[in-house]
């Protein structure tokens, strides 16, 4: 491995590594001198002997919610769905080393261009437009995440967490009077540029499945949007994924509400991660400082 680099899933690179080495062993694979892509809730490992990328999810992560996301992801990849594909799709996954769910994924060399909001229009249209599949799939639900995140949280004083509880409790009211204009159907739950890839061919395909669930699609329309809106795109950047997928949910009248909540989820999600990531709780105590002025232009920086 390459020189310690500290990890945000609750361990550290010395127990990484011997998580990866133990892992690559059980699938026959060598984890010698493996480059760390990401290491935010998950590692992500790149392998220098395989086209291979390595995810350990944090201790304590259920292994029956992994093997629900490995069910899911090989459906999809018996219809052909754009998706990054399972390493060695018949093998067993995940492997799971001392608490640690660890499961294996092909390689997509990726160009320097980053992947773009209109790219993720066809994947997630098509998404949306799946059938049901006759798997066990989890049920989306941004209220509960948030109220479980906020329980959660442990760097924010007693007034913080007040006023994101009376937010949510706010928020949740309105979602009762919310009427969708789309059809119940499989969502991404954190559609975003970060988890997209290049296929190799021009086109963009989708990655990162542990929020995938049964729900509504506006969801998945909304976080589009956010992401472009808070963190630096621009209009037409964002115009260009809605024109691919053919509306833009700003128009329809529940938009502010899943806004509101989507929002909340993703400053409370990153409120709790600061227990492992401390470096970030300036950047969380920003956001919650420009929900309480109600600022919805205010630019995030990224976690």
């Amino acid at each position: 491995m390459t020189a310690p680099t500290p990890v945000h899933g609750g361990f550290d690179s010395s127990e990484m590594h011997h998580v990866l080495k133990r892992a690559c062993a059980s699938a026959g694979l060598d984890s010698g001198n493996a480059r760390l892509l990401r290491g935010h809730t998950n590692a992500v490992i790149l392998l220098a002997n395989a086209p291979v990328v390595v995810k350990i999810a944090r201790r304590g992560s259920r292994a029956g919610d992994v093997e629900r996301t490995v069910r899911f992801v090989r459906w999809l990849m018996d219809r052909g769905f754009p998706t990054v594909p399972l390493y060695s799709a018949g093998a067993d996954q995940p492997v799971v080393v001392e608490g640690h769910p660890v499961t294996f994924w092909a390689y997509l060399p990726q160009p320097d261009r980053p992947i773009t909001a209109a790219q993720l229009a066809d994947p997630l249209r098509e998404l949306h437009s799946l059938p049901l599949p006759d798997l066990q799939m989890a049920t989306h639900d941004n209220v509960r995440a948030i109220r479980t995140s906020i329980g959660a949280i442990t760097s924010l004083p007693d007034s913080t967490l007040r006023f994101l509880i009376d937010q949510v409790d706010r928020l949740e009211a309105e979602l009762n009077r919310v009427e969708y204009f789309l059809p119940k159907a499989v969502i991404q739950g954190d559609p975003q540029h970060r988890n997209a890839l290049h296929d190799g061919t021009g086109r963009a395909v989708l990655c990162d499945w542990d929020t995938v669930a049964v729900g509504q699609p506006e969801w998945d329309l909304v976080t589009i949007e956010i992401h472009c809106r808070r963190f630096g795109y621009t209009e037409d950047h964002y115009q260009q994924f809605a024109t691919g997928y053919g509306c833009d949910v700003r128009q329809w009248p529940g938009y502010s509400t899943l806004r509101d909540l989507r929002e909340l989820r993703m400053v409370t999600t990153n409120a709790r991660k600061t227990a492992h990531a401390p470096g970030s709780l300036a950047e969380v105590e920003r956001r919650v400082e420009g929900l309480r002025h109600n600022d919805t232009h205010l630019r995030w920086r990224i976690l």
